[in-house]
C-alpha cells in the first residue's frame, strides 16, 4: 500500500508552502506557551515560598508535578490522536492547559497550586507530540527537517524568553500573571487551530491497550517521582528514591514484555526495528541528560555565584537563544538535503566548545568570555536537537508518525528528568565537599552574613563555589563528548520519502 501524500506537499517539490507554515504557526504557538510555562514558573519559586509560606523543597513541586503529569499522558497521546484525530485533540488539550493556568492563579495555598499544576501537565503533555505529528504529516518526510526546525524556534525562545518574562511579571505585576498570561495566548492557539488546521481523519480501528496504559503511565511517573526526590534526599539510597524507582521500573519492564506480545501495544516498541530511529533515540537520550541537566546550572552560577537578579540572570542567557535561533534554520534546510549526521556532529562539538569555557569558570570570569561560550552553544543548539528528532520522524510513515513522535517525547522527557537529577546531585555533592560556599552563596543574599565571617571568607568561598560548578560542567562535557559515537552513526545522505511501512521497518 502507498503512503498518501500529504495535502500541499507533492513528493517532487522540496518548497515548504503556505499552508504547512499556516499549520507550523499554529503549532508553535501552542508549543510557545507550555514550553515558556516551564521556565516562567521556575523563576517564581523563591515568590512561592513567601507567599505561601512553605520551604523549597515543597514549592519545588510545582515543578515536578509538572513533569509527572506530562510522562503520564505522553504516552495516551499516540493512540488518542489516532483513534479521535489530531486536530480535536489538540484542541483539548489547549482547553484543558489554558483552563488549568486560569486555576493555579487562583491557587490559595500551596497543595492547590501543586494539583492545578497536574491538570496544567495533562494538557501540556499532549501539545509537543501533536505539534510534531501534524506538522511531519502537513510537510511529508523530505521536508521534515525545515519544519522540525520551525517547531525548535519555541524550544530555543523557553529558556530565553521565560526567566526574562516570569522576572519581569512578578515584578512589575504578581505571581499571578505568569500563569493569566496563558489565556490570551490560548485563545489566539485555538482559534488559529480551529481555522488553520486540516479536518481529522482519524482511524478508529485500534483497540486501546488498556493494560498498557495502567503498566506504563503510572511507571514513568513513580520511576521519575524517585529520580526528581534525587537531589532533595542527596542519596540514590534514600526510601523515598528506591521504592518508587524500583517499582516503577519493573512496571516499564512490564510494559515491554507486554508491548511486544500484543498487536496495538500503547506504545509500539517494534519501532525499534527501524535501525536509524533506535540510533536517533540513543543520540537524543545522551544529549538531553548531557545538556538539558547542564542547562540548569547556567542561570544558578550567575544568580548564586555572581549574585545577579533573576531578570539580569535571564537577560545573561539570551546570547544562547539568540545562535540557536541563527543556526536553526539553516541547519534544518541542510539536514532535507545532506540528512542529519554530519549537521549534528558539527553542533556537539560547538557546544562542547562553549561548554569546555564554563569547566574553567571562576567567581570573576569575564561575562564576555562566558556570553561568548553561550553563543557559541546556541550555534551547536541550534544543529542538535532538532536534527536528531528529525532523524527519527525522516524514517516514519503517515501510519506510524504519531507512535513515533509520542515515543521521542516520552524519551526526551525521562532523559531530561534524568539529567537534572544528575547534575543537581553532582553539583550539591561538590558544595558540601566546599564548607565555605554555602555560606558565601548565603552571605549575597543576606549582608549580615557576610558580616560574621572572618575577613576573605566570602570572597574565597566564592571561588570554592565556582570551582563545584566548573566540575558539574565538567560531567557534563564528558557526557556531550560520548554522545558524538552514537551521533556518528546517524544518516549523512538525503532521505527518501518511504513508501510503505514494511520497507521502513526492513531498513
Amino acid at each position: 500500500m502507498t503512503t498518501p501524500t500529504p495535502p500541499g506537499a507533492p513528493a517532487a517539490s522540496d518548497k515548504i508552502d503556505g499552508a504547512v507554515l499556516k499549520i507550523a504557526s499554529v503549532v508553535v504557538i501552542g508549543a510557545i506557551m507550555s514550553i515558556l510555562d516551564v521556565t516562567v514558573v521556575s523563576v517564581a519559586l523563591p515568590t512561592f515560598m513567601s507567599e505561601f509560606n512553605a520551604t523549597y523543597a515543597t514549592v519545588a513541586w510545582t515543578m515536578t508535578a509538572y513533569t509527572l503529569a506530562l510522562a503520564t499522558v505522553i504516552p495516551v497521546t499516540g493512540w488518542a490522536a489516532d483513534r479521535f484525530g489530531t486536530k480535536r485533540l489538540y484542541m483539548t488539550a489547549l482547553v484543558l492547559f489554558v483552563g488549568a493556568s486560569v486555576l493555579c492563579s487562583m491557587a490559595w495555598n500551596i497543595e492547590s497550586l501543586i494539583g492545578f499544576r497536574v491538570l496544567q501537565g495533562l494538557g501540556g503533555g499532549m501539545l509537543m507530540p501533536l505539534g510534531m505529528t501534524i506538522m511531519t504529516k502537513a510537510a511529508g518526510p523530505h521536508r521534515v527537517g525545515r519544519v522540525m526546525a520551525v517547531l525548535g524556534i519555541p524550544m530555543m525562545l523557553g529558556p530565553i524568553c521565560g526567566p526574562i518574562l516570569g522576572g519581569w511579571l512578578i515584578e512589575s505585576a504578581s505571581w499571578h500573571w505568569i500563569f493569566l498570561i496563558n489565556l490570551p495566548i490560548g485563545i489566539v492557539a485555538l482559534t488559529a487551530a480551529f481555522v488553520l488546521l486540516p479536518k481529522d481523519d482519524p482511524s478508529p480501528s485500534e483497540s486501546f491497550d488498556f493494560l498498557g496504559m495502567l503498566l506504563l503511565s503510572p511507571g514513568l511517573a513513580l520511576f521519575l517521582f524517585g529520580v526528581s526526590s534525587i537531589p532533595e534526599t542527596g542519596t540514590v539510597a534514600a526510601t523515598r528514591v528506591l521504592v518508587p524507582a524500583v517499582i516503577g521500573l519493573a512496571l516499564i519492564i512490564g510494559f515491554v514484555f507486554h508491548a511486544l506480545r500484543v498487536d496495538h501495544p500503547l506504545i509500539d516498541l517494534r519501532l525499534f526495528k527501524n535501525r536509524k530511529l533506535t540510533i536517533a533515540v540513543i543520540t537524543s537520550t545522551m544529549f538531553v541528560i548531557a545538556f538539558m541537566g547542564a542547562g540548569l546550572l547556567f542561570p544558578s552560577y550567575f544568580l548564586q555565584v555572581r549574585g545577579e537578579t533573576t531578570l539580569t540572570a535571564g537577560l545573561l542567557l539570551a546570547p544562547q537563544g539568540i545562535g540557536a535561533m541563527l543556526t536553526m534554520p539553516l541547519a534544518g534546510t541542510l539536514v532535507d538535503k545532506i540528512g542529519p549526521g554530519k549537521i549534528v556532529l558539527c553542533g556537539l562539538s560547538l557546544i562542547a566548545v562553549g561548554m569546555a569555557v564554563f569547566t574553567q569558570v571562576g567567581a570573576d570570569t569575564s561575562y564576555v568570555v562566558l556570553l561568548g561560550a553561550l553563543f557559541v552553544m546556541g550555534l551547536g543548539m541550534g544543529c542538535t536537537m532538532m536534527p536528531i528528532m528529525t532523524a527519527a520522524m525522516q524514517t516514519l510513515t503517515n501510519e506510524t508518525v504519531a507512535r513515533g513522535s509520542t515515543l521521542m517525547n516520552i524519551v526526551q522527557q525521562v532523559a531530561g528528568s534524568v539529567g537534572t537529577a544528575t547534575m543537581s546531585v553532582v553539583l550539591t555533592n561538590q558544595m558540601l565537599s566546599r564548607p565555605l560556599a554555602g555560606p558565601a552563596i548565603a552571605a549575597g543574599q543576606d549582608p549580615s552574613i557576610a558580616e560574621q565571617m572572618p575577613p576573605g571568607a566570602v570572597e574565597q568561598g566564592l571561588n570554592a563555589a565556582a570551582d563545584a560548578f566548573g566540575n558539574t560542567f565538567m560531567v557534563a562535557l564528558v557526557l556531550l563528548l560520548l554522545t558524538l559515537i552514537p551521533a556518528f552513526l546517524l544518516p549523512r545522505s538525503k532521505p527518501a520519502a518511504p513508501v510503505d511501512a514494511t520497507q521502513v521497518m526492513a531498513h
